[in-house]
């Protein structure tokens, strides 16, 4: 019962160092930039000045997904990293694919 007591803490300072993080992403060359934190919240969304002017509604709409997938890629990275930390280095199976799609 104590290394689950254990865990939950472990757990409750992963979730807290996450809140930290800050994942970015891009597209267009950087025409839509995007930050998402380690909790997979979306921070910022910048879209340049320049791509609005173009009033294509059409190339912003395909570039937003591109950004904010980018950026949310990172952030299930950054899961790995921190569950692998939590167990003290321990692979575990499934791992990458049970976080896929967060």
């Amino acid at each position: 019962m104590r290394s689950a007591g254990s865990m939950g803490e472990r757990i409750k300072e992963m979730r807290e160092s996450l809140a930290l993080e800050v994942a970015t992403g891009s597209a267009g060359g950087d025409m839509v930039y995007v930050e998402v934190s380690g909790l997979g919240e979306v921070l910022k969304l910048r879209i340049a000045p320049e791509l609005i002017a173009k009033n294509d509604t059409e190339l912003v709409e395909e570039l937003i997904p591109i950004a904010l997938n980018e950026a949310l890629k990172k952030v299930r990275t950054l899961h790995i990293e921190k569950m692998r930390e939590a167990t003290g280095g321990i692979d575990l199976p499934g791992l990458d694919e049970a976080l896929a799609n967060l």
